[in-house]
């Protein structure tokens, strides 16, 4: 079968759209979830035709203006509006070549940062692998690692999950935040490995990629939930990091004078004894012990 991402996207995107999103009035049984295409192509301007060709794959060159009018219709954010105008190979601004994103390293003030910064803190890259990650970060969630993925971790990892009461609206909005983050590059050897991977082990996962949704991930509110502390309410950040292919700081903090400020004040010194446990054990096994060879001290007989 031959790939039609855009096709598969305007498909996706038709059937979350209610009739009545558009004013449009139904009466009976439709069979067809969300728009049926002659509706999507008449508000959009367009002909049935054009647009049935344009979903099967047939036509793969739309204008900017034809997109962009089917994105009204779909009610598209930039961010949405902008990835669909990308899966037409119309992009806005160069994007780097591809086989660079995951090699790049995080630059040396940013990691400096993450050790000073006393909040929980973590470098991710597009496609949500941890680049780097300060003790408090991985004190708050286990997951939160070099070398993980914040998805994969998300939707296969069953302990993790439970630190997230209200998992499931935060998971829909991660898959539409890796969408935004990924761009048109749906066909990236790595992107296809890890979609891959999780849609074979995730039900969950999968269904939320056959939406297509697609909104940015970042300043919000997260709910989570710590063994040793309890319940915490923490603010997340997302900030770019400047001379770099798209790397995020990524930060909780909590509301001044909260509960979830002392919990998260409580799992600092948590962080910090463990760090300064973990010191003393790397510190003694780096003792050496006594030459080999060498008798040990007896007394005179």
């Amino acid at each position: 079968m031959q790939d039609n991402p855009l096709g598969d996207h305007l498909r996706a995107r038709r059937e979350q759209v209610r009739p009545a999103d558009v004013g449009i009035r139904v009466t009976g049984v439709r069979r067809t979830p969300g728009l049926r295409r002659e509706e999507v192509a008449t508000l959009a301007g367009i002909s049935a035709d054009y647009y049935l060709r344009l979903e099967q794959g047939r036509d793969r060159n739309p204008s900017p203006q034809v997109l962009e009018a089917l994105a009204r219709v779909f009610a598209l954010d930039a961010t949405a509006t902008e990835y669909l105008l990308g899966l037409a190979g119309i992009r806005p601004s160069p994007t780097p070549r591809r086989g660079q994103r995951r090699r790049a390293d995080v630059p040396t003030g940013t990691l400096q940062l993450l050790d000073v910064i006393g909040l929980p803190a973590f470098v991710e890259d597009r496609a949500f692998d941890v680049l780097a990650a300060n003790a408090l970060a991985t004190e708050l969630a286990p997951g939160i690692r070099v070398g993980e993925n914040r998805l994969r971790t998300l939707f296969l990892d069953e302990t993790e999950r439970d630190r997230y009461p209200d998992w499931p609206r935060q998971m829909a909005g991660m898959v539409a935040a890796f969408r935004a983050s990924i761009g048109p590059d749906v066909d990236d050897p790595d992107v296809v490995r890890l979609v891959g991977e999780l849609s074979l082990g995730s039900e969950d996962f999968r269904q939320l990629w056959a939406r297509h949704d697609v909104r940015p991930l970042g300043g919000a509110t997260v709910r989570m939930w710590h063994p040793e502390v309890g319940d915490l309410e923490l603010r997340r950040e997302k900030l770019g990091i400047g001379g770099t292919d798209g790397q995020l700081l990524v930060l909780h903090h909590a509301e001044p004078g909260s509960a979830s400020e002392r919990a998260l004040a409580l799992l600092g010194a948590l962080a910090a004894t463990q760090t300064a446990d973990d010191a003393d054990d790397a510190a003694s096994r780096a003792v050496p012990g006594p030459a080999s060879g060498t008798p040990p001290a007896c007394g005179r007989s």
